[in-house]
């Protein structure tokens, strides 16, 4: 069985076993490089293919539950519809991944490099990105509700409309962020850096907001009932209805 290049149709590989997902698994092992493979639609579930040199290839629809990516190389790689559910992905580069609409649901990716990652509409409930690099990435209208986001780097992102309910943002930066609409309700973002973000029209009723960072900041609009603020930096804030 073969593994060819998405756009040439070179051969990138060639392995003596019955499934897609062995062929994977063993030129994962023998370091082979898959940089541009058309792995479209492949079922990977629980696959081992830790350290995979991924970087380009096409996993568009790619059954990925419970495979172990940690560290591997996914840079530019398309996984738009992909299931990594439950995805082991610590430490993996995916910078400038396209991963719109997957679902990420309970993944885990701290440590993770999502710099300028497309992620509109993506499914990450439940899922760890602890000190995740999200800088510039698009995260508008993706379901991060419950997610572990603490410490994670969010200079710049777009996460308009998106679902952050009961997410644990703690110590992230999200300056300059875009949050406008977004749903923060009961969210902890206690001691994050929000400076130059725009919230305006955001629930943030009920969120921890405690030693915060929310200088420059656009409120304009958002609802702060319950939030709690104390010791929060508001300085040069837009707090207009």
């Amino acid at each position: 069985m073969k593994i060819i290049h998405k756009t040439s149709g070179k051969v990138l590989f060639t392995g003596d076993a019955d499934s897609l997902k062995k062929v994977v698994y063993l030129a994962v092992r023998q370091t082979a490089d898959l940089r541009g493979a058309d792995l479209r639609g492949a079922d990977l579930r629980g696959a081992d293919l830790r350290g995979a040199a991924l970087s380009g290839a096409d996993l568009t629809g790619a059954d990925l539950i419970g495979a172990n990516l940690h560290g591997a190389y996914l840079r530019d790689a398309d996984l738009s519809g992909a299931d990594l559910s439950r995805a082991n992905l610590r430490g993996a580069d995916l910078s400038g991944v396209d991963l719109h609409g997957a679902n990420l649901h309970s993944a885990y990716l701290q440590g993770a490099d999502l710099h300028s990652a497309e992620l509109s509409g993506a499914g990450l409930s439940g899922a760890n990105l602890g000190y995740a690099n999200l800088s510039e990435a698009n995260l508008s209208e993706a379901d991060l509700s419950h997610a572990n986001l603490r410490g994670a780097n969010l200079t710049g992102a777009a996460l308009s409309r998106a679902d952050l309910s009961r997410a644990d943002l703690s110590h992230a930066n999200l300056s300059y962020a875009n949050l406008g609409y977004a749903n923060l309700l009961i969210a902890n973002l206690r001691g994050a850096n929000l400076h130059g973000a725009a919230l305006s029209r955001a629930d943030l009723s009920r969120a921890d907001l405690s030693h915060a960072n929310l200088s420059n900041a656009n409120l304009t609009g958002a609802d702060l009932s319950g939030a709690y603020l104390s010791g929060a930096d508001l300085t040069g804030a837009a707090l207009t209805t």
